[in-house]
């Protein structure tokens, strides 16, 4: 009854317990059923138990942890290195303007400097030769420049990691330091350092370009990181073409050169868009070291260098084996203009003699005509090389100079010294001033001609002591230690004589020497001593040249000039012309007309013969100094002037050597070559018999008029002749 009661259910409390049971059993017998199932054997509660770690696990677990630690410091400093880098990105991103903006890169213009003929001859400044892109170019520059630079330009997005470490493995190779050498640059990062970062050139901050240049080369970690966000930010404001744009307009390509334009016109005479694979590969070569590998410094070099590019040419498959074949068989010369390189000195005296802001410091860029003439500048370089290949020993550091001048002062050639082919270096035409010897004699004999001397009156030549105030007794001497007597001022000037060089500037006063050197040109202080006859104060050879050129052109005073016109690039307005030179008269035709007889009698039979030319009469005077310091021969055709100095920087005496010895035989050499093709013509002088006649005329007629004079009286002239015959018919009229 009480089973039947219950409904037939166990009681709660025995349900409850007979299904804790089956869960409490049937646990072990599942993980005994996946145990089976796996292999394992079923184990006990007690070794199922977590078991201590030991050292290993430990340590594993630390290295865990420090991996986790640098794992997070390493993505997060990612996420804000990405972060700094798209910041600095944009920075820059607004700093860079239009590409027409920025492709001209000079602080200063340019100076291009054009002969007598109009042809260009000598450049200074940075050449620009306007703005190009890859459009406008020959394709091999482009083919050329990115071969040799940057062969995954076109890939890229501005910066080539594989690229840098790569330099920077060579670097450390080959012993130098990871950025010194190869820098692992791509083109875009090469024209971030050419905009230096976008610092613009500011001269109240930089000493000069130069400085500021310099800095912006310079290879540091700080600015490689720098160039990364400028280089990401160049990508994002320009195309590619843009970008190479930008590096054919500012890339530096030595001598004087900017820009790939300026550099095919220096170098071969003509626009970037005709060069040919040879030439583009010889532009290419000089981006790596522009002044090392120009052309115009050693052509060798330069054209082994293209033959390299021209082989990185044909292994990108930009040009076919043929094609570089040929252009390493016919390799890539200088334009006539560029082999010359010609007038280093003429252009350096041109550009101190113009106006600083329109040569030196220009910011503009400038067109000057000058008075050069190439053919008389190798004429003068040829002569001076021969005589000293020839008759001046391989160790002898002794120097000359050169000047050639027309009658009016146009400067035509120019050597400042034996090495010709410079730029900025000493120049001994000009800036030297040496004591000019016996060449200042002219200016005695003219002060003396000037006064009313003839070319025959007579000097006495002997012994003469004068006493200097403070140095005491003073005697010239003649170089052969010997005295001549009564000679005419001809012989005198002839045989170079001291004594009555002296003597006859004591007779018509040192003073009327000093005006008159000084009205020829020469500005520097004359010393007003006995010894100034004998050329002891200094001038230069350009001085000296140009106060002959006053004797040649009848007596008027030059001012040596090498600028006929100077304008900008574009203008057809001059801002500043000249036509001649000559100055104001200092001394009379007459004068000038007999001195130059008496120089022509130097050469002729005096001590300048070594000058004497084969085809037409010359005038000069020779000159040395004391101890044989200066050694000088300036003399002149009926065309041009030449003057030439020989002696040593360091005032060490020469050995052997005077006027009319070396520098006689340059000057001559000198004008055989330049009056090649040009007809002789007589000397503006006088004709010494002639004038010996009439001087013998007015001699007779003076002697005789002493002679009536004394017999009875003074002869009357012809005004008071008519007033006495006047008279007497008026008296014989009245009877008296």
């Amino acid at each position: 009854m009480s089973r039947s009661g219950s409904g037939g259910r166990p009681p709660r409390n025995s349900q409850r317990g007979l299904v804790a049971d089956r869960r409490t059993q049937a646990a072990p017998r599942k993980r005994a059923q996946s145990a089976s199932k796996s292999g394992r054997k079923p184990q006990r509660r007690s070794q199922m138990r977590t078991r201590s770690p030991g050292i290993l696990g430990w340590f594993r677990a630390l290295l865990r942890f420090v991996f986790r630690v640098i794992f997070g410091i390493f993505w997060r400093g990612t996420v804000v290195l990405g972060l700094i880098i798209l910041a600095a990105t944009a920075y820059y991103y607004t700093l860079l303007g239009p590409v027409g903006d920025v492709v001209d890169a000079r602080a200063r213009g340019s100076v291009t400097m054009l002969d007598r003929d109009g042809n260009v001859f000598a450049w200074r400044g940075e050449q620009y030769g306007g703005m190009i892109d890859p459009e406008s170019v020959s394709p091999y520059l482009t083919h050329a420049v990115v071969a040799t630079e940057d062969r995954r330009f076109y890939r890229h997005l501005g910066i080539s990691p594989r690229g840098i470490a790569s330099a920077i493995r060579i670097n450390m190779r080959e012993g130098r330091g990871p950025l010194e050498g190869h820098g692992g640059s791509t083109i875009t990062q090469q024209v971030a350092k050419l905009m230096c970062l976008g610092v613009r050139y500011d001269p109240s901050e930089w000493e000069s370009e130069t400085d500021y240049e310099t800095d912006c080369r310079r290879t540091t970690i700080w600015r490689k990181l720098q160039e990364v966000p400028f280089a990401l930010a160049m990508e994002l404001r320009y195309s590619k073409d843009e970008i190479l744009a930008i590096y054919f307009n500012r890339a530096y390509l030595g001598a004087g050169a900017r820009g790939f334009e300026a550099a095919s016109q220096r170098y071969f005479g003509h626009s970037s868009a005709d060069l040919q694979p040879q030439e583009a590969a010889m532009l290419a070569g000089l981006l790596v070291a522009p002044s090392y590998y120009a052309p115009t410094r050693n052509l060798e070099r330069a054209q082994n260098r293209a033959n390299l590019i021209l082989g990185l040419m044909e292994d990108q498959g930009y040009l076919t084996p043929a094609e570089a074949e040929a252009g390493r068989s016919d390799p890539a010369t200088l334009s006539e203009a560029a082999a010359a390189r010609a007038g280093g000195y003429f252009a350096d005296w041109i550009m101190g003699e113009g106006p600083g802001f329109l040569t030196n410091d220009t910011t503009e860029d400038v067109i000057i005509r000058t008075t050069f003439d190439p053919d008389m500048q190798d004429a003068a370089e040829a002569a001076l090389a021969e005589v000293f290949s020839t008759q001046v020993s391989e160790e002898s550091g002794a120097q000359a100079a050169i000047v050639v001048m027309s009658a009016d002062g146009a400067v035509r050639a120019m050597v400042g010294g034996r090495e010709t082919q410079v730029s900025g270096q000493f120049n001994r035409a000009v800036q030297a001033m040496r004591q000019t010897g016996s060449s200042f004699k002219p200016f005695v004999y003219a002060a003396a001609l000037n006064l009313g001397w003839r070319f025959d009156d007579l000097i006495y030549d002997g012994p003469l002591t004068i006493n200097i105030p403070g140095s005491g007794p003073w005697s010239p001497e003649n170089y052969s230690r010997q005295f001549y007597g009564e000679v005419s001022l001809t012989d005198a000037l002839r045989a170079s004589l001291n004594t009555a060089a002296v003597r006859l500037s004591e007779t018509v006063g040192r003073e009327a020497t000093v005006a008159v050197a000084e009205g020829f040109g020469i500005e520097s202080d004359l010393a007003l001593g006995p010894a100034i006859a004998l050329g002891a104060s200094e001038a230069s050879l350009i001085e000296m040249t140009g106060a002959y050129a006053g004797i040649l052109n009848g007596g008027s005073a030059v001012a040596p000039y090498g600028l006929t016109e100077l304008r900008f690039l574009g203008d057809d307005a001059a801002l500043i012309g000249q036509e001649g030179g000559i100055r104001d008269r200092v001394i009379s035709e007459e004068a000038a007309l007999q001195l130059t007889y008496m120089m022509s009698q130097v050469i002729a039979n005096g001590t300048g013969q070594r000058a004497a030319l084969p085809d037409r009469a010359a005038a000069g005077k020779t000159g040395t100094t004391n101890s044989s310091r200066d050694a000088w021969f300036i003399g002149f055709t009926a065309d041009y002037v030449a003057g030439v100095w020989m002696g040593y920087d360091d005032n060490t005496p020469l050995t052997g050597v005077t006027g009319g010895g070396l520098p006689a035989e340059i000057w001559r050499q000198t004008m055989t070559r330049i009056h090649t093709d040009i007809p002789a013509r007589p000397l503006p002088m006088i004709d010494p018999v002639a004038e010996a006649r009439a001087g013998l005329r007015a001699e007779q007629r003076r002697q005789q008029d002493q002679s009536q004079g004394q017999q009875g009286g003074r002869r009357p002239d012809l005004a008071e002749q008519i007033l006495m015959e006047v008279l007497g018919t008026f008296l014989g009229d009245n009877g008296n």
